[in-house]
């Protein structure tokens, strides 16, 4: 018992439990996840997820970057209490967005491992990229229109197009952004609003019309869940949820479409 909570321990039950859960080889899997606390180098959870997919199987992860915008939740944070002249000093000293280099530090280790593994590719969307590994990647991330984040015209619906499952490690549904497809299908639509970045260049700000993304019910969302579409584990003491991609978003378009609005 001891073992199971040593790193290579860790490892050894996460092969299993992705085993038993019914992560498909071949198949195509996007994970949310966080391994602080587990001791685990990001690279050995990543081989070991790819070592579940199999050759044929692709790893897909959000590369998303609130980082180059001053209409995100995490500029709001940074900026909170500056006055204007700050706060124009801070946006003009934000880094621009570049496909092949950005960082995504709020996605976390994993995240930002797949990204910067050697044969990645990621999507174009300056605010909500996509990185993925395996023969699929380059098909399924190929399309992101930068006026639509997580819409039909984004990795997302391609996603749900190859029937993908959805890997919730160590975190909740509060971050399942695949339930931000089931806002864009619901009715009536939701509200647009406008969102800016910075990308190329510094300077080089953008506005464009997109929904208003809303993820604050996703937890309520994801406890509402038929329990027969999920597998649940314990996993490095906090849960691991494996659902099917179409499930998620079909399923919490229902549910939204009872009450949104």
């Amino acid at each position: 018992m001891a073992d199971a909570t040593r790193p290579q321990g860790l490892l050894r039950r996460l092969q299993d439990d992705l085993a038993e859960m019914g992560v498909r080889p071949g198949g195509v899997l996007m994970v949310h996840s966080s391994l602080s606390g587990t001791g685990l180098a990001p690279t050995a959870v990543r081989d070991a997820l790819l070592r579940a997919l199999g050759p044929d199987g692709t790893l897909v992860v959000p590369a998303f970057t609130p980082e180059n915008s001053d209409t995100s939740r995490a500029y709001h944070v940074s900026t909170e209490g500056m006055t204007e002249r700050e706060k124009a000093e801070f946006r003009a000293a934000m880094l621009p967005f570049e496909k092949d280099v950005t960082p995504c530090p709020t996605m976390g280790a994993l995240a930002e491992c797949v990204r910067t593994t050697p044969g990645a590719v990621r999507s174009a969307h300056p605010q909500t990229s996509f990185a993925g590994l395996g023969p699929r990647a380059a098909e399924l991330l190929a399309d992101h229109d930068p006026h639509c984040h997580l819409g039909e015209r984004s990795p997302m619906a391609s996603l749900y197009t190859a029937d993908a499952q959805i890997l919730l490690l160590r975190v909740g549904f509060e971050v399942c952004t695949a339930f931000h497809l089931a806002e864009y299908r619901t009715t009536p639509a939701p509200p647009m609003r406008t969102y800016r970045c910075v990308l190329e260049e510094r300077g080089g700000w953008i506005s464009y019309e997109d929904l208003s993304l809303f993820d604050g019910d996703f937890g309520e969302i994801g406890a509402r869940l038929p329990r027969e579409l999920l597998e649940e584990r314990e996993w490095a003491g906090r849960p691991m949820v494996l659902l099917g991609l179409r499930d998620a978003v079909d399923s919490a378009q229902r549910l939204m479409s009872g009450y949104r609005g």
